[in-house]
């Protein structure tokens, strides 16, 4: 090869197969998203327990609930600008590390109030790590496999999310519900050491920022061994943007695509939040046990995990906002089964991972949907502030979910209710697709 030819680093990942070293990327952002699925999730898995141990009413335990998810709405929505400027890499290790060690200092809360700062301070962590993660995944990925990797390594948070339903229905009968925050805590500061021997920066945005040449040659001789030298210089054939990432996510170009997504993603949480939620409580109250109700939910969690790969492969091969549109569409039909199925455990389980298949597989496919809309410079930005404004959703479930049980409604009212976001969510994608801007 010529030593001063420039190497186009988007045409070079678009052109080569996935090395080893992506897949390093990929797995371990994985496992960054499984303890964030998680420790969000922990609380559902609890809240059975925790109401019988504090004699906790459903408002108080909406009032945790929700400050934790205020806390993700915030971490978000400053996330993404800080990491269009100091790199994804330093965002996504902090992170982890700060809601590890506020879901451990949970496990020791003395009183509501504890519980509730505790679980908001793990809640910026959290609201930080997940649209970094799929930024970075986006920027080592080709192109024509974008949805699918960023759905493979998101599908780890509703892996995370059942594991921690499966592990939460053994240690709560045999060691109480603050074994489940201690595991939650352990576990992700378990793996920030790999994270920073092993997670590069991205490339695309050390280009952007005009990192030194030795520095992207080391990353790009990492994946693909013998492709430079000490001479070549390095290029990113991506569509020049101009202007800050805030300024370029709300240019008349991409606002109503960003409004889009906003919507979309605002709904979406709210339908898993409140189903993630709530599912515990409202199976127990048709006369089921903790752990049966643990079981259920832990199903529908898990049913999100093989509903993510599905919706990335059919995002890659047909239009990407129309597949998503379809798939939450079915997810309103399922969802609305739950409410009429029996009060059996086989039956519920199966209904109730068909509608995670649907709605926590389509929510996981809007991460590589607003991945792939916006450019490097404002990708990060882009994604954090659709995953702000969807949590404002999860944030107003736990509020609606504890005003449903309070106003006396069953389990059949609840999610013959909840079909209404679903299908709004439907009608947002069918409009982008149409409206929306095409990069």
């Amino acid at each position: 090869m010529n030593s001063t030819a420039a190497i186009d680093i988007h045409a070079l990942i678009n052109r080569n197969a996935l090395s080893r070293y992506q897949k390093c990327i990929i797995a371990l952002s994985f496992a960054v998203v499984a303890m964030d699925g998680m420790d969000i999730a922990l609380m559902g898995f609890i809240a059975p327990a925790l109401k019988t141990a504090w004699g906790v009413s459903n408002h108080q335990l909406g009032a945790v609930i929700s400050a934790a998810l205020i806390g993700l709405a915030l971490g978000a929505m400053f996330a993404g600008p800080l990491a269009d400027r100091f790199g994804r890499r330093v965002l996504i290790i902090s992170s982890v590390f700060f809601f590890g060690l506020w879901t451990l200092a949970t496990a020791f809360s003395q009183n509501l109030d504890q519980l509730m700062l505790f679980r908001f301070l793990t809640g910026l962590g959290l609201g930080a790590a997940m649209p970094n993660v799929g930024t970075l995944v986006a920027e080592y990925s080709p192109e024509r496999k974008r949805a699918f990797l960023i759905t493979v390594v998101f599908c780890g948070f509703t892996f995370g999310a059942a594991s921690g339903g499966f592990a939460a229905s053994w240690l709560i009968p045999h060691y109480g519900w603050h074994s489940v925050l201690i595991l939650g805590g352990v576990l992700p500061l378990m793996i920030v050491p790999f994270l920073l021997r092993w997670l590069p920066e991205s490339v695309r945005f050390m280009m952007t920022r005009n990192a030194p040449a030795w520095k992207i040659r080391r990353i790009v001789e990492k994946m693909h061994p013998g492709m430079t030298t000490d001479r070549c210089r390095f290029a990113l054939s991506e569509i020049a943007t101009t202007g800050g990432a805030v300024r370029l996510v709300l240019s008349r170009q991409y606002l109503f695509g960003s409004v889009m997504l906003w919507g979309s993603y605002f709904m979406g949480l709210f339908l898993v939040y409140l189903i993630g939620s709530w599912l515990p409580s409202l199976v127990k109250d048709i006369g089921m046990t903790v752990t049966q109700a643990a079981l259920v939910t832990a199903m529908y969690q898990a049913g999100g995990t093989i509903g993510s790969l599905f919706a990335g492969w059919v995002m890659d091969r047909f239009n990407a906002n129309l597949a998503l549109a379809a798939i939450y569409f079915t997810g309103a039909i399922a969802t609305v089964c739950i409410g009429y199925a029996p009060a059996d455990v086989l039956v519920l389980s199966c209904i109730a991972f068909c509608s995670g298949f649907c709605l926590n597989g389509a929510n996981t496919g809007m991460n590589a949907l607003s991945a792939s809309y916006y450019p490097t410079r404002a990708r990060a930005t882009g994604s954090s502030w659709m995953h702000g404004v969807g949590r404002v959703g999860a944030i107003i479930s736990a509020f609606a979910g504890a005003q449903m049980l309070s106003m006396g409604w069953n389990i059949t009212d609840v999610f013959s209710f909840l079909a209404i976001p679903a299908v709004l969510t439907t009608l947002m994608l069918v409009a982008k697709s149409r409206y929306g801007y095409r990069p």
